[in-house]
């Protein structure tokens, strides 16, 4: 069992921290609002912290799951980051999604302090955080990589490298992008099929045992057409996904128009209120 910190304790975060207790792992936990870290500790799970530094003394693992770019490098970085706590050789495990380029930036820092860093995105929504569920996907060095797998699969059904450090958040592009595309195509569908007249329940029982079946679909279908939209992912935070796949797009080449027009329609949801609505709201805008 190892010695670790978790960093961040939103929707994700607080039940990945709960799993590696769980599993028999010392977790010292931090995050921004203290009143989420005693909630977390209350059944004596672990303990809490008042800084990232204070959270990765003596850690051979420091996990974070925080907001964006700048979230992550204010628990990074400075005299109260967590670098500043970590004892050389430990490792830096980072289950955000943000940008490739924040990724190297910190990574080459890690490197200079002695430290390891694994670049760590999930997939799975809440409802994988909560399950234990999570899709990993990783980018680091295979020393580094070989270390944290055993820790991160407290949390995940999946993990597994897909290169340097920076191609774990390359992959969670990858499956952003084509979440959007499947989720505005869920929306015309069961749109389409309300309208036409058709019962939604009877239509998904056929057309998700053929080709359109997805787990959006499985999950998602009778919320969608009840318009509830309370169910993990935000839109403010797909929208924050997609403005990196966009510009990640633009660096490598790579065309992406429906990703840009669904990032648009997310970009109406919002201006409709819907910011705080999980992903699966794009139906919202269809049924004005």
């Amino acid at each position: 069992m190892a010695r670790t910190a978790f960093l961040g304790l939103g929707v994700m975060g607080f039940p990945m921290a709960g799993h590696l207790a769980a599993a028999g792992h010392e977790v010292v936990v931090y995050n921004r609002s203290s009143a989420k870290a005693e909630a977390w500790t209350k059944d004596g799970r672990g303990r809490s912290a008042p800084t990232p530094r204070a959270a990765a003394e003596a850690a051979e693992f420091v996990m974070a799951c925080v907001g964006n770019d700048d979230d992550l490098r204010q628990v990074c970085l400075g005299p109260e980051g967590a670098f500043a706590g970590m004892s050389p050789g430990s490792v830096f495990v980072d289950h955000t999604t943000v940008s490739a380029s924040v990724t190297r930036e910190l990574a080459a820092a890690a490197r200079e302090a002695g430290l390891g860093y694994v670049d760590a995105p999930v997939s799975g929504g809440q409802a994988g955080a909560e399950n234990g569920q999570l899709s990993v996907m990783c980018g680091g060095t295979l020393a580094d990589y070989d270390r944290a797998a055993p820790v991160i699969d407290a949390y995940a059904r999946i993990c597994k490298r897909m290169g340097d450090v920076g191609a774990g958040q390359v992959t969670k592009m990858c499956n952003q992008i084509a979440i959007a595309g499947l989720v505005q195509g869920l929306s015309e569908s069961l749109a389409f099929a309300q309208k036409a007249g058709l019962d939604v329940e009877q239509v998904v029982e056929v057309i998700s045992q053929g080709a359109a079946g997805s787990w959006q679909m499985v999950n998602r279908h009778k919320t969608m057409a009840q318009g509830h939209f309370e169910h993990g992912f935000a839109v403010d935070w797909m929208r924050k996904d997609l403005a990196i796949c966009l510009a990640a797009g633009d660096e490598v080449g790579a065309l992406m128009p429906v990703t840009a027009l669904v990032d648009q329609f997310y970009k109406e949801v919002q201006q409709m209120g819907g910011g705080r609505w999980d992903t699966s709201s794009l139906i919202a805008r269809m049924n004005r």
